[in-house]
């Protein structure tokens, strides 16, 4: 009759398994996790300026309140640290005078954090013109 316990050779290696195993698991959840993180990051930003320029557009306002609009949003939505530099102008696009508020905000590779520089911009069309 054979034993069912493993031999001596392979003691051991259920632990090791585990470990490489729960490693990858780990690495790759974290990877997933900071995809979504930095999706969310540019949605919201995204919106923020939609709804600056849009607010900018106003018949009663003028670009630059579109862009203390968009960073209000920013600020209230992510963190002041976002918000740092929008700019906002009016320009004519296809022969339309829009307003245009751009969003240059860090780009987070490790949670919130990021060296590089993520730019979004949003369009709306100017009701004063």
């Amino acid at each position: 009759m054979r034993s069912a316990l493993p031999q001596d050779g392979e003691r051991g290696a259920a632990i090791v398994d585990f470990v490489l195993v729960g490693a990858l698991t780990t690495v790759l959840f974290a990877a997933v996790l900071q995809l979504a993180l930095t999706l969310h990051v540019r949605s919201t930003l995204i919106d923020c300026a939609a709804e600056g320029a849009r607010y900018g557009a106003l018949a009663d306002r003028d670009p630059a309140h579109g862009a203390e609009r968009a960073r209000e949003l920013i600020q209230m939505s992510l963190s002041p640290r976002f918000a740092q530099d929008v700019t906002a102008q009016a320009v004519v696009i296809d022969g339309l005078d829009v307003v245009r508020v751009e969003v240059n905000a860090p780009l987070p590779l490790v949670g919130l954090l990021g060296p590089t520089t993520l730019t979004v911009d949003g369009h709306a069309l100017d009701e004063a013109a």
